[in-house]
């Protein structure tokens, strides 16, 4: 049996924005959509296409960024249900998973397949649908086949019919290699694995190699792929409950100090450790305040503790708690804290340094008491990431935090200044004037040419006063933004004074900046 929920990066992409499930949304990756949902298609939205013409196709779309840890940590309460009702689950990707012989465990596969819907609906997953086949090949095929919260069952030995009718695009599902190969077939006529299925297998590989083998075996319903199924995962989650409920965060924070440990101690039984954990505390029942830390080596007890006080800290107003996911306050007190691990590594991937490590610690215990002084998201640090200007490569995380959502720093990014980097970067840049041998204005065309030599420059604000040019270098032109209300043409020059120090200015359309310094 093979249960599949499609779109599931959209899903899970949604469900974090909090945005609604109806809306137009695609997870796109390098700029090109690699998920979409049914509301973004029904507008012209399709896998492969580049974001500028999937926004001019769907104007309201809604882009989310990918992010494979997310799409994994959503759909694991999905493989959890389907757990509990069939040990022996296996999570081909996430959105799809597999489990062996459901006729065995409810009698036929149409009572297995109704009961796994049942109970996936009843989570909140809607858009569930089944296969069941011989071969796991053919139960994928079959449950892509199937309606929404429906199955879809292949008689026994009747893979090869089922599988002959498909069109070839189906293999897409296996990513670039797939997509190449259906270009491929359809390119040589062959519109549905019927046609590969009959081609002789000598001659395929021959033509398509061994993944074209491997593609007609399966078309033939002779898929022999295996699957582990997992083993369930420990139970890892701690929590205390404070009877009577407290209603001061010292009181609380003071409260969790054992728990903490306690689950600390519990993942180090595991042989594990956190660098993700989400921690919430109940008011009469009902959750109201729920925040997932991450940690960039991972959490201590210590660490935990900080995180309850400063999510609880930031979640009062006048001395009463109220809730995290709205402006509301919560009268009653906090009568439950829980910690539960969202991403967990192997212990020996975080083992310490040959000489410890205690100075470490002195720093982060050092930045944890700032921390606690003036807010969690107060104490910034540098990161480097991908961009064209030397502001645009630094992205500041709270200190505790791992970077997310960094763009990434092995793409080419045509009009970025070459290295050495400099020193001194102006958060707001003061702005300058650049004139040449006759005291006209240096400009760009839009074809990136210098108007003139650059000669004579000064910087506004008293910052630098008029000084000749000694030595320059660029232009390096970027034109961003130009499909919208953006910057347009811009260029940036390396430029030497005088008085010996270098520096980095733009030219942009309303004019020249000083963007910083190599001194």
């Amino acid at each position: 049996m093979v249960v599949w929920c499609p779109d599931w990066s959209v899903v899970a992409a949604l469900e974090e924005a909090e945005a609604s499930p109806r809306s137009p949304a695609a997870v796109l990756s390098a700029n090109v959509v690699e998920v979409c949902n049914g509301p973004a298609r029904s507008e012209g939205v399709r896998r492969g296409q580049r974001r500028r013409d999937a926004e001019a196709r769907c104007p309201g779309l809604l882009v989310l960024p990918t992010n494979p840890d997310r799409d994994a940590r959503a759909f694991e309460p999905v493989l959890a249900t389907v757990e509990d009702l069939r040990p022996g689950v296996a999570s081909l990707r996430p959105g799809l998973l597999a489990v062996r012989a459901p006729g065995s465990w409810y009698g036929t596969e149409e009572e297995a397949a109704a009961t796994v819907c049942q109970a996936l609906v009843e989570t909140g997953v809607w858009d569930v649908r089944i296969g069941i086949a011989d071969d796991l090949f053919t139960a994928e095929q079959a449950a892509r086949t199937a309606k929404v919260q429906s199955w879809e069952v292949v008689a026994v030995g009747g893979s090869a019919p089922f599988l002959r009718g498909l069109p070839v695009h189906v293999l897409e599902g296996d990513g670039p290699q797939g997509r190449e190969l259906v270009s491929l077939l359809q390119r040589l006529g062959l519109r549905t694995l019927g046609d590969l299925a009959d081609l002789p297998g000598a001659a395929v590989e021959h033509r398509l190699g061994l993944y074209g083998a491997e593609v007609r075996r399966r078309a033939r319903g002779e898929d022999a792929a295996l699957f582990g199924a997992r083993t369930p995962p420990p139970e890892l989650d701690a929590e205390v409950a404070f009877e009577p409920p407290l209603d001061s965060v010292e009181a609380i924070t003071f409260s969790v100090r054992t728990t903490a440990e306690r689950f600390v101690t519990q993942l180090a039984h595991h042989q594990v450790v956190a660098t993700g954990v989400r921690i919430e505390a109940e008011a009469e029942g009902a959750v109201c305040s729920s925040r997932t830390w991450l940690h960039p080596r991972h959490f201590s007890a210590r660490d935990l503790v900080d995180r309850v006080h400063w999510q609880l800290q930031s979640s009062t107003v006048g001395g009463s708690l109220r809730s995290a996911k709205d402006s509301g306050a919560v009268r009653a007190p906090i009568d439950r804290v829980r910690f539960l691990p969202e991403v967990v590594e192997p212990a020996a991937a975080h083992g310490e340094a040959l000489w410890g490590a205690a100075s470490d610690d002195l720093v982060e215990r050092g930045v944890a008491r700032i921390q606690g002084m003036v807010g969690f998201d107060a104490v910034r640090r540098p990161v480097l990431q991908g961009g064209r200007s030397p502001s645009a490569r630094q992205s500041l995380v709270p200190w505790g935090e791992r970077p997310v959502d960094l763009r990434p720093l092995d793409r080419p990014w045509p009009g970025r200044v070459p290295g050495p980097a400099p020193v001194r970067v102006f958060a707001t840049p003061p702005a300058a004037e650049v004139v040449d041998d006759a005291g006209r204005e240096v400009r760009v065309s839009d074809r990136g040419v210098v108007t003139g030599e650059p000669r004579r420059f000064r910087v506004g604000g008293g910052v630098l006063p008029w000084q000749p040019v000694t030595a320059w270098a660029g232009p390096w032109p970027t034109d961003e933004g130009w499909w919208a209300d953006g910057v347009g043409l811009s260029a940036r020059f390396q430029v030497v004074g005088a008085d010996g120090r270098a520096w980095l200015l733009l030219r942009a359309p309303d004019g020249w900046s000083l963007e910083a310094g190599y001194d």
